[in-house]
């Protein structure tokens, strides 16, 4: 008698294959990330609204994720993907053309279809948890997130390596190099085996309404953590550069700052899966919020180059933590039919709130006490009311699930 095939040898081949994505596509967030504000700086009519083209590459990440949700719960994730990809590259074009011309509108333009690319990006994690068994569903999701570390080192590089190439017109060499990364990356995804989700039948009373979704707790409150778990790592993270130029110490001690940041992001996520795996979803959120609590509180106790460093890092793995938890737990508080619904909903609120940081953060470095040591502690005392908010939610989670889903 044959053995039976292990469920997870597809959802397995899939990761691969997401994996690869997340390292090389992914580059080119750092790339827009590191660039989006100097080439606003140049750019924009106003000094004020240099940042902007970051905050509408993240709303436009809030808008396009419940259409890119919808469109693979019809047609499978494969083609959402690709369309997220080559919006990617159109959008770096956009931009490039932008910066030769000297067109702030048109970059702008530019950076709200690379929000289309970030919107298709951040469901690469739910797309590994397609068709995974319970076991292996967190770490599938773990090792995507991890590719992430890749990415994020191979982005600076590029800009290292392709800002001047277009001289003396700044910074449009690299977004033509995110142009080829992002074509040539979207056949990455004809390796994608993703299973389709069956189509919901008229009158299946297990199939609910968004409302109806909105009631379950478990997905409310994994909304929630999710979104404070980004957002506030989000506010503190575009803060801290400006914090450290502030205070005194060089553009290369910020610089190494936001490394140590990132690589806290997402070195973890090579056992956070297993450690969900172990200890349920819900104590690994509560982590989490309690280590971004931490970071909070060394940003507030001093502005030393080490209290910027250990604030910067435990900001990472808080976010590691609270986010890649929250995504398990929204992963198993849905079935397949309902994914488009619940993960729309999700990302679009996720980045809604994102966006949301990404504007105050400059505001209450800038506006709040007129210096930067006030504006750096208004910026941690911020996150108080939201980490109050997420950690009441998931209290109220664990107390109020049966015991035998506690652990999840």
């Amino acid at each position: 008698m044959l053995a039976p095939q292990n469920p997870d040898v597809r959802a397995r081949r899939n990761v691969t294959v997401l994996v690869i994505a997340q390292a090389v596509l992914g580059a080119q967030m750092p790339v827009h990330f590191v660039l989006a504000g100097l080439a606003g700086q140049v750019l924009s009519p106003i000094p004020c609204l240099a940042t902007l083209p970051v905050s509408v590459t993240v709303f436009g990440s809030m808008l396009s994720a419940p259409f890119l949700a919808g469109m693979m719960q019809r047609t499978g994730r494969t083609p959402g993907f690709v369309l997220g990809a080559i919006a990617g590259g159109i959008g770096a074009a956009l931009c490039a053309l932008a910066l030769v011309i000297g067109s702030f509108v048109l970059f702008l333009a530019g950076s709200a279809l690379v929000g289309l690319y970030m919107s298709g990006q951040g469901f690469y994690r739910f797309a590994a948890a397609d068709g995974a068994s319970d076991d292996f569903r967190p770490r599938a999701i773990s090792y995507v997130m991890a590719a992430g570390l890749v990415s994020a080192i191979l982005g600076p590089q590029l800009v290292k390596a392709t800002s001047d190439a277009l001289a003396p017109i700044p910074f449009a060499g690299a977004y033509l190099a995110v142009v080829a990364l992002s074509l040539g990356g979207a056949f990455i995804f004809a390796f994608l085996d993703s299973p389709k989700p069956p189509p919901p039948v008229a009158g299946d009373p297990g199939v609910r309404s968004r409302g109806e979704l909105l009631r379950d707790p478990t997905i409310v409150v994994a909304m929630i953590c999710g979104m404070v778990s980004y957002a506030l790592m989000n506010l503190v993270m575009t803060a801290a550069p400006l914090a450290v130029v502030g205070c005194g110490f060089g553009t290369g001690d910020a610089a190494d700052v936001v490394m140590a940041h990132v690589l806290a992001m997402f070195a973890p996520s090579f056992f956070t899966g297993h450690l969900i795996a172990r200890f349920g979803a819900v104590r690994i959120i509560g982590t989490g919020l309690a280590t971004l609590a931490a970071a909070g509180a060394v940003g507030l106790s001093g502005v030393t180059l080490a209290h910027f460093n250990i604030t910067l890092i435990l900001l990472g793995l808080g976010w590691n933590f609270g986010f890649i938890g929250a995504t398990a737990l929204l992963a198993g508080a849905h079935r397949p039919e309902e994914r488009g619904r619940v993960q729309g909903m999700n990302d679009a609120a996720v980045f809604a709130l994102v966006g949301v940081a990404s504007l105050a953060s400059g505001g209450l470095m800038n506006c709040i006490g007129g210096d930067p040591v006030a504006g750096w502690s208004a910026v941690n005392l911020a996150m108080i009311p939201f980490l109050a908010l997420a950690g009441s939610a998931l209290v109220w989670l664990a107390l109020s699930r049966p015991r035998t889903a506690r652990a999840r």
